[in-house]
């Protein structure tokens, strides 16, 4: 949204701020000798601090009165994402515990009340150039970017570290056809379990921060956590390897719109179905739109039998507002499908809920929608029965389950 709107990203860190705050709870110390003439005086803890369960709590409270008394007040749908009305656009805040992302046409004017009135101890303010393990450039074009590099070297070396040579480059982070469900190779010691758990964590994260192009692979991974074999420590180091290969990839900020004007637009009639009549609902007290426009774009697929031992098909989805991905999901599948029409299904009703909320969710945001949201998918036969009412199913049998002997059964019959 900044880059759509002309605004500038700056990040910062406050320093210890959890001792901004004042506890509620009661804390004291009796002095020792090391407090001089105060020595057996008890002394009681005013501010929050480090360890105390509550301390979180008290820290988010003392950001809040002081965003509030900025003219910001949180999203509906993001309470972290707080918000500023500048008549033609908004500013963001994006709150990460102490970590501030701001986004505004004079972002130093915020900085500068921070520290000079509410007296914060800011560090590293200025433009965006790392922020929670990502790195933001642009590139030749003036397009901000942000990148893995230096989580990927943190990566890179922690492999070093543990095993005492650097993983072999991958150029994909599974082979075709395998299972890690299936595997039978020997059970790690205590040690390989160690290992196997913080590689596998810093895998998660890396998909959180961007590199969603492993989360399918991942997924069924961190199952085996409590007692992995060998060939999932085998997986494991694969996928390291295929983001050493990929260390420089990148994910760019494109604010263009897709051009769907050539996608025919369906004229279908649902009066007599229960969706007649339907509108989307929009609900009271979402900020007004400001600023340009988005279009949505949601592409969604399915693997049938991914897991081969609970035969749970797996789930993949990816969310582009304009043309930069925002949002992705990869997860099994909570029912058992046998056939890739049923699987194909339920990840389509999942891409919806999804898209669902994050119109939602840009609405809260006080972000103009330009038209309805698209979604793609590879299935005909699911495309036509979810958007079209009266349309026939039609789909030939599944081919491990042809009847005519004819036909190779890696080919679908059309005699059946």
């Amino acid at each position: 949204m900044a880059e759509l709107n002309d605004l500038e990203v700056w990040a910062t860190n406050i320093g210890n701020a959890y001792l901004e705050s004042y506890t509620q709870d009661k804390v004291y110390v009796i002095a020792g000798p090391e407090f001089g003439d105060r020595q057996g005086h008890t002394l009681v803890i005013r501010k929050a601090l480090h360890g105390l369960k509550s301390s979180g709590l008290r820290w988010y409270e003392r950001l809040s009165d002081v965003l509030r008394d900025m003219g910001f007040i949180p999203s509906k749908a993001q309470r972290d994402i707080w918000m500023r009305d500048c008549g033609d656009h908004y500013d963001y805040m994006a709150v990460h515990v102490d970590d501030l992302l701001i986004a505004s046409k004079d972002p130093s004017s915020i900085i500068k009340t921070l520290s000079d009135e509410h007296k914060f101890k800011l560090k590293g303010a200025g433009a965006v150039s790392f922020h929670l393990g990502c790195g933001w450039f642009r590139d030749d074009d003036g397009n901000l970017c942000y990148a893995l590099h230096q989580y990927v070297k943190k990566v890179m070396d922690n492999y070093l570290r543990l095993f005492g040579k650097r993983p072999h480059n991958a150029h994909s982070p599974i082979v075709q056809g395998d299972h890690p469900e299936l595997d039978t190779s020997d059970l790690l010691n205590n040690a390989g379990i160690q290992i196997y758990q913080s590689l596998i964590g810093s895998l998660q994260w890396a998909i959180q921060i961007g590199r969603f192009d492993i989360a399918t692979t991942v997924i069924t991974l961190p199952r085996f956590s409590a007692c992995p074999r060998q060939g999932h420590l085998d997986h494991v180091k694969r996928i390291i390897g295929y983001l050493s290969k990929f260390k420089h990839s990148v994910i760019r900020i494109c604010t263009d719109k897709a051009d769907y004007s050539n996608i025919p637009k369906k004229e279908c009639y649902w009066f007599y179905t229960c969706y007649t009549g339907a509108r989307e609902g929009i609900p009271e007290g979402c900020p007004t739109p400001r600023g340009n426009s988005v279009v949505t774009t949601t592409y969604v697929d399915a693997n049938l039998f991914h897991d081969m031992i609970s035969g749970r098909s797996a789930t993949g989805i990816l969310h582009l507002l304009n043309m930069t991905p925002i949002d992705w999901y990869s997860m099994l599948q909570s029912t058992v499908e046998t056939a890739m029409f049923g699987s194909e299904c339920v990840a389509a009703h999942t891409a919806t809920e999804q898209i669902l909320d994050l119109r939602l969710t840009l609405r809260d945001l006080g972000v103009p929608l330009d038209g309805p949201s698209f979604m793609f998918g590879d299935n005909k036969s699911v495309v036509n029965t979810a958007s079209v009412p009266h349309s026939k199913l039609h789909m030939p049998p599944h081919p491990r389950s042809c009847c005519c002997r004819h036909h190779p059964l890696s080919s679908h019959c059309w005699h059946c």
